[in-house]
């Protein structure tokens, strides 16, 4: 008996179909369906700027005062990038401590937990005045926010080893270091590149905090200082291009941080094999 012949999929062009397009496309999509609602009901409802400014009047303000908020959008990044590479060393290095001792991991865990959960607000004026260098505070304002998902992380995956791998280095009678650099390190890179996606943007955020404490006194300069500056002169659509740049800073560490992620693991851990 003769099959019928298989259909052919329609209405979705073959090259939709790939995973990493729709990563990309769908969210656009979305993106634009929204800027489209919000630019509507602004026009419809007639909302004075100072209320709501409409997409086209955020964009308008963003060509306009590219110069001011571009030179403040790399005194944040500044901050941002110096704070969350001292949280990956340090991050890292504790994490290494603490899985070569138990001892060492119960005695100092809890004050890791203790920065976490310490609103970094509330410690933010203490080291601004305490520092005498304007970044230097704000780099360990946003290091700190940024610290503990690359401790917990980094730990939780150090520890995360095949019981059989383990006894088998263990037998082989394997030191340490060897069992560190060839059976934990590889074990615990989806943890680590999990944490890298979080901390990344805990910076950003540690980073635009501390800019706000900073900028009351006049001393910030970045898109938190911008923010503040608008609010006070209600110049409404100025504060809207600095959280766009903000939002597209943030958004552009997730990717940078999910790219390096699909580059290191792609080929040999599950987690990226299993998309192809």
């Amino acid at each position: 008996m003769r099959q019928p012949p298989a259909r052919e999929s329609v209405g979705r062009p073959p090259w939709l179909a790939r995973p990493d397009v729709q990563r990309v496309v769908y969210p656009v999509l979305v993106a634009a369906v929204l800027l489209a609602l919000w630019q509507g009901l602004v026009m419809a409802f007639d909302v004075p700027k100072y209320l709501v400014p409409s997409p086209w009047r955020v964009a308008q303000t963003l060509v306009a005062d590219w110069a001011l908020l571009s030179g403040a959008l790399l005194t944040t990044l500044k901050v941002t990038l110096l704070a969350f590479g001292l949280a990956v060393l340090f991050g890292v290095l504790i994490a290494f401590a603490f899985v070569q001792s138990r001892l060492i991991e119960t005695a100092l865990f809890p004050y890791a937990v203790l920065l976490q959960v310490t609103p970094i607000v509330a410690i933010a004026p203490l080291i601004i005045i305490w520092v005498k260098s304007p970044t230097a505070s704000l780099v360990i304002c946003a290091t700190i926010v940024a610290l503990f998902p690359i401790i917990a992380n980094t730990t939780l995956g150090l520890r995360s080893v095949n019981p059989g791998l383990l006894s088998y280095f263990r037998m082989n009678r394997a030191s340490r270091l060897q069992t560190l650099l060839r059976l934990r390190i590889p074990s615990a890179l989806p943890y680590f590149f999990g944490g890298l996606r979080i901390s990344s943007g805990l910076a950003l955020i540690g980073a635009v905090v501390a800019e706000f404490v900073a900028g009351t006194g006049g001393t910030g300069t970045g898109l938190a200082y911008q923010i503040l500056q608008s609010g006070y002169q209600l110049d409404i659509p100025r504060m809207f291009a600095a959280l766009v740049l903000i939002t597209v800073a943030g958004v552009a560490l997730f990717a940078a941080m999910a790219g390096l992620s699909r580059w290191a693991l792609r080929g040999w851990h599950e987690s990226e094999t299993a998309h192809e």
